[in-house]
């Protein structure tokens, strides 16, 4: 095997495919082990609250944020940015790193769903259900890889702590935005949402190990510099 494969193995496929476990433990955890335990016995309360606390305004506002997330947005967001990347840094490996960060939580999310069966919320859907689990949450999962990943890209590209903060504040209220409304109308329970923020974020660490790690040298080991000879 390559030396290229083996770095593939090691820091993408084998933490992919440990995330997923995760994943899937924690979709029976909170199905078919926890689900008559606290906090777990209140999470059909929580949404009641939400949806019965609906008005004109906040459906409008939530349709907005859930538009964000849907799969044909992340994709042409992910394509534009990551464009836009490559024709501001030159380069392909902020481009290479959103793109696969995205994918990998696509990944994750749709294998999860196919194991863990999860009915979604006792309340009316103000949106039409896709066929998958609801557990955990595409939309969710999706926006903070995403926006997460270019938070991350933004804040290494920052020159000073302030623009660091904005960069972050600004980019993490899209998918906490997001987790809120998939809420609100009805489409997922509490621990969907959080489950899909331990999803995207751990996506979002893996890949730039794998990827914006300057260290790595992919393809063959990275040397060490030899001393010059002494005279």
């Amino acid at each position: 095997m390559s030396d290229t494969m083996v770095q593939i193995v090691r820091r993408v496929l084998l933490p992919v495919s440990l995330l997923f476990g995760v994943m899937v433990l924690l979709g029976v955890l909170v199905t078919r082990v926890l689900n008559r335990t606290w906090p777990f016995t209140v999470e059909d309360a929580v949404n009641r609250e939400l949806a019965g606390d609906r008005t004109g305004g906040w459906n409008d506002v939530s349709l907005v944020f859930s538009t964000l997330a849907s799969t044909q947005m992340i994709v042409v967001v992910t394509v534009l940015v990551a464009l836009a990347l490559r024709l501001w840094l030159k380069r392909w490996r902020e481009p290479l790193f959103l793109c696969a960060v995205v994918i990998a939580q696509a990944l994750v999310f749709l294998f999860t769903t196919m194991v863990i069966d999860r009915q979604r919320p006792a309340v009316e859907h103000m949106d039409v259900s896709p066929p998958t689990s609801s557990f955990p949450s595409g939309h969710t999962s999706a926006a903070t890889a995403l926006y997460v990943g270019i938070a991350v890209l933004m804040a290494l590209r920052a020159r000073s702590t302030g623009a660091k903060v904005a960069w972050w504040t600004l980019l993490v209220m899209v998918p906490v935005g997001v987790a809120l409304t998939r809420m609100y109308r009805g489409m997922h329970h509490p621990s969907d949402v959080l489950a899909s923020f331990i999803n995207g974020t751990t996506c979002v660490a893996i890949m730039a190990r794998a990827v914006l790690d300057r260290s790595l040298r992919w393809g063959r080991a990275k040397l060490p510099t030899a001393e010059p000879a002494r005279t």
